[in-house]
């Protein structure tokens, strides 16, 4: 072990020396920051920027438009033969905010952009099984009862610095165990838990699944609001992405795919797969977890272990919403939700939402249901005619009266194949400490981190995503400024972020403050 650090050099030369030049005939351009990605984490960062009077930044972002997995697409047809939009990715605003209290910046720029949003009742739902109708929600109410106490519990364990478990443990110590063979209960679990968080309570951490839904929804407000504006609710994006980039704006880069990233402590190169390059003093990489976990971005010299081992410490998660239209609404016209347990397999085909609702668009007919995780790979395999043929049987399941006709229309993404985001949200495995989502956050060198994923209070949410690029942006700022010593109020840090080179069974929190004033452990405190 002595000749580690020989070893460790020449590591570091080798990859320096495979990293790849601009073509001769493509040009290499610099700038002072260079963003990577234009979804909510990228575009945040360059308003920071733009804020703080830095104009010299690109973004380069791989599809022909803003706005990330904030993504609609257009589906089946108005009654004058107009195609509708819908949301495959991002859908809620979750955790609006209190009259006195903070409130979402989600829900400010839904307000301040005119979006279109309904609130999500979820008590509005009805329950099925093979056999139709069939109320089990009672069930419901009882899942509910213990993951209050549950909830409680995972607070004290991060306020103590207690040794995480999985939220299986914790929902089962709060007396929540539901048999294999209860499928009712299986259903409502998936409802409560595996909708949210795209995993099972098995893979998910106790503390930090309930930690960021607390701070979300205790912080804000406990309402979840549906946006279904026909606009796309990246409306949001592309109005915040106004005030400060013009029509046709040189500084952002569409189309662009980025092949390799060189850093050092001194600047960042970033190569696209076309032979052109980007050089800059700072990049802020805004990458979904899925795309850095694929590896189909090099990075030169190869990122550190530690960063690394953060990279693949935690779960990328995929959600996958199934759209259908009919020629008329069949189902009860006044119901938002419908949860349906399979005999045989928990997270089949399990919870359905209806378009046709009032309050939101009546005249749709559309319906659509959602699988994640192992099922949502499964599906995503298979074609689209196979997943049709599975959906309709179970819809004539849960109404055995009926003559269900086929829709009219019938479309779902495939997040988990999709080459700029490889997966939807993040998920936060047990027993994965604060430490470990710190070096996932820490930069690397010039190199920046921002995205839902590296939110640790709002980990996996979209705000959180916000929060991240404008932290980004505004510590970035301060550096290039050297002001470091006159930061604002609403930044943690300024400087390089902490990672740790020896990770702990358990994490401090004395110093782990979160955005405009709050900290966990005061948060779980005050609770």
């Amino acid at each position: 072990m002595r000749f580690g650090w020989l070893a460790a050099a020449y590591a570091v030369q080798t990859a320096a020396a495979a990293v790849p030049q601009a073509r001769d005939n493509a040009s290499c351009t610099k700038t002072t920051v260079a963003i990577l990605g234009g979804g909510m984490a990228g575009i945040a960062a360059a308003q920071a920027l733009s804020n703080s009077s830095i104009h010299d930044f690109v973004i380069i972002e791989y599809r022909d438009t803003i706005g990330g997995r904030v993504a609609h697409t257009e589906f089946g047809k108005d009654p004058n033969g107009k195609p509708y939009n819908v949301e495959i990715g991002a859908n809620w605003v979750q955790g609006l905010g209190s009259p006195g209290g903070p409130e979402n910046p989600i829900w400010t720029f839904a307000k301040k952009w005119n979006v279109s949003n309904t609130y999500s009742n979820y008590s509005n739902i009805l329950t099925y099984n093979e056999t139709g109708y069939t109320d089990y929600s009672s069930v419901l109410d009882d899942f509910e009862e213990m993951y209050e106490e549950a909830s409680e519990q995972a607070g004290i364990i991060l306020k103590e610095n207690l040794q995480d478990q999985t939220a299986r443990t914790g929902l089962a110590l709060a007396g929540w165990r539901p048999r294999h063979d209860d499928m009712a209960a299986q259903a409502v679990e998936w409802w409560e838990w595996d909708w949210e968080d795209a995993f099972s309570p098995a893979e998910s951490s106790f503390v930090f699944g309930a930690a960021g839904e607390n701070l979300t929804f205790n912080q804000f407000s406990d309402a979840n609001n549906f946006v279904w504006d026909q606009r796309g609710y990246s409306r949001i994006i592309h109005g915040e992405a106004s005030t400060f980039l013009k029509k046709d704006d040189p500084r952002l880069h569409l189309n662009s795919r980025v092949s390799n990233i060189s850093y050092t402590n001194n600047g960042v190169t970033v190569y696209k797969d076309d032979g052109s390059c980007v050089s800059a003093a700072y990049a802020v990489c805004t990458f979904s977890l899925g795309v850095l976990q694929s590896k189909t971005v090099k990075f030169s010299p190869k990122l550190p272990y530690w960063k690394r081992t953060a990279i693949e410490k935690f779960n990328m998660g995929t959600y996958t919403k199934i759209f259908l239209q009919f020629n008329e609404t069949f189902w009860p016209a006044d119901t938002e939700y419908f949860l349906y347990a399979s005999p045989t397999t928990r997270g089949y085909y399990p919870v359905w939402q209806s378009l046709a609702a009032p309050g939101f668009i009546p005249e749709s007919n559309i319906l659509f249901v959602t699988v994640v995780a192992e099922e949502a790979y499964r599906v995503e395999r298979q074609s689209d005619e196979q997943t049709k043929k599975e959906v309709m049987a179970v819809l004539r399941e849960m109404y055995p009266n009926i003559t269900i006709p086929e829709p009219t229309a019938f479309m779902y993404p495939r997040w988990s194949t999709t080459p700029w985001s490889y997966g939807s949200y993040s998920n936060w495995p047990a027993a994965t400490t604060l430490e470990m989502h710190q070096n996932f956050r820490a930069n690397v060198d010039r190199l920046w981190f921002a995205g839902e994923a590296t939110s640790a209070q709002y980990f996996g949410f979209l705000h959180g995503a916000w929060f991240e690029g404008r932290d980004a942006g505004q510590q970035i700022a301060a550096l290039l400024k050297d002001k470091c010593s006159d930061v604002s109020s609403t930044m943690k840090e300024c400087g390089d972020r902490r990672h740790y080179n020896v990770l702990k069974g358990s994490s401090p929190l004395a110093d782990y403050t979160v955005f405009d004033g709050w900290s966990v452990s005061s948060f779980y405190s005050s609770s």
